[in-house]
């Protein structure tokens, strides 16, 4: 099933999440986030020690360095929504609605309904993608900038935790649910008891 713009016949709202209403998940997941920063830091850490990220002896190269990771960090989200975006798309979406709450970057859409699989996809598609991208990034560049493209990938997966909330949030709901995402709330609709009995 791919999505639907019209909410089919026999379809009820189960659950609506709005992070911006509800502050103590919002603060929950910003916490998970921070754990997860601290962690990847110290793994970072590990595979090339943090004192070479400012161990140059060029004081420019380290104001280089920090301008790219800011840079980086920009193009970075906006890379993100449109990666959200860019699946909706895929998955038979319409209009894809892009905006800024002032507290984060959303991508989302208020005419399209999707299944349980084809939102885990949308939901997941920035963490993936742009962790294998960074990953290979990290490998790839010279040793002295390996901490501005792990910034980076700290950033992916760190800011992706409230996309991995959502989907565990619906893992265990049945197949056959809804998600309309607007991108700055998400409500989630499944067939009434009658609807399943024809």
């Amino acid at each position: 099933m791919k999505a639907c713009q019209t909410l089919p016949e026999g379809y009820r709202e189960i659950l609506q999440i709005n992070l911006q209403k509800d502050k103590k998940t919002a603060l929950k997941i910003n916490l998970i986030a921070v754990v997860v920063m601290i962690l990847l830091f110290v793994l970072g850490h590990f595979i090339v020690p943090i004192t070479e990220f400012h161990n140059n002896e060029s004081l420019s190269m380290y104001f280089t360095q920090v301008g790219v990771i800011l840079l980086g960090y920009v193009i970075y989200i906006v890379l993100h929504e449109l990666t959200h975006g860019a699946v909706m798309k895929a998955v038979g979406g319409g209009k894809v609605v892009f905006g800024f709450t002032g507290l984060y970057a959303f991508a989302g859409s208020k005419e399209d309904y999707f299944d349980k699989i084809s939102y885990r996809y949308i939901s997941l598609a920035p963490l993936v993608v742009w962790g294998i991208i960074l990953g290979v990034l990290c490998v790839i560049v010279p040793r002295t900038w390996f901490w501005v493209v792990w910034f980076l990938q700290v950033g992916n997966i760190s800011g992706a935790a409230g996309d991995v909330y959502v989907t565990a949030k619906l893992w265990n709901y049945p197949g056959t649910i809804l998600v309309r995402d607007t991108g700055v709330d998400m409500t989630i609709y499944d067939r009434t008891e009658s609807a399943d009995s024809k």
